[in-house]
């Protein structure tokens, strides 16, 4: 039984389930149980959201760093896959980082944006794996390109401690949250722990269901253009009674866009070394 095979039962019935129950409970935490920070008041609370939305992220592009490391060293498209759906999810919550923070930071520093050090670190981050994206949708397709993609993806995460310890490497407006002093945004009161940790366990497991499903996407994406490719190779002829007849063209197709069609189809990732490794 394959590694997929074991992961399936338990990421398609029991996670999603665990997923909207745990992001059920981390809303009633964040805006029922704990109570308004002392200097902030209610803005803080988008603090649960903000910090668990970069570490979903900084976690995505993690997984996508070792996952394209293993498929230089593996050439195994599974790997490949899980790096792109890895990096897209990542994104979705990177994204959410840049969002909810200027909003946090509007009623708190008087402006909506500064080039503090931590923010254009991660803006830097964002534009990094954005590269990898484009890159991919210029050539889904190309060995090449994912090789390349795969080092971007390795050299990206590097950003990720540099946004970490920015905070004490360079001095800026953007606090050290969770180490900070009481009344300077720190965590002045243990429900302001339970609901980061009930917030981080509900963010932890959507990002892993989402990149689940994203995952199983692009594996399927890569058996359908493979069983295209398995009728190509019959010469675009069928057997009828016996004898071996043209397929007949789509409606409204002529036979010379037929061919033209056949010519675009997108060919399936080639990078293992059998049709099994691919399908792992």
């Amino acid at each position: 039984m394959t590694i997929r095979a074991r992961i399936a039962p338990v990421a398609d019935t029991v996670l999603p389930g665990f997923a909207f129950v745990a992001m059920l409970a981390a809303l009633a935490c964040v805006f029922l149980y704990v109570p308004n920070e002392r200097m902030q008041g209610a803005v803080q609370r988008i603090f649960y959201f903000h910090v668990n939305a970069a570490w979903s992220a900084f976690f995505g592009f993690g997984l996508a760093a070792l996952a394209s490391a293993l498929f230089l060293w593996r050439t195994d498209a599974t790997y490949d896959r899980l790096a792109r759906a890895a990096v897209e999810v990542g994104m979705l919550f990177c994204t959410m980082v840049l969002c909810t923070g200027p909003i946090w930071a509007r009623p708190i520093w008087g402006t909506w944006w500064t080039w503090d050090p931590r923010l254009t670190m991660t803006v830097i981050l964002w534009t990094i794996y954005a590269v990898y994206l484009v890159l991919r949708a210029m050539g889904e397709d190309d060995p090449q390109i994912a090789r390349y993609a795969a080092v971007l993806a390795i050299v990206g995460v590097l950003d990720v401690p540099l946004i970490m310890v920015s905070v004490r490497l360079w001095r800026g407006m953007h606090p050290s949250v969770i180490s900070a002093p009481a009344g300077q945004g720190g965590i002045q009161d243990a429900r302001m722990i339970v609901a980061l940790v009930v917030t981080l366990v509900a963010f932890t497991s959507l990002f892993l269901w989402l990149v689940w499903r994203r995952f199983e996407a692009l594996r399927l994406e890569d058996e359908l253009r493979a069983l295209e490719d398995d009728v190509d190779a019959l010469g675009g002829r069928a057997t009828v009674g016996g004898a071996t007849a043209p397929r007949p063209a789509s409606p409204g197709v002529g036979a010379g866009a037929g061919r033209a069609a056949t010519t675009r189809r997108r060919r399936p990732l080639a990078l293992t070394t059998s049709a099994a490794g691919a399908r792992a």
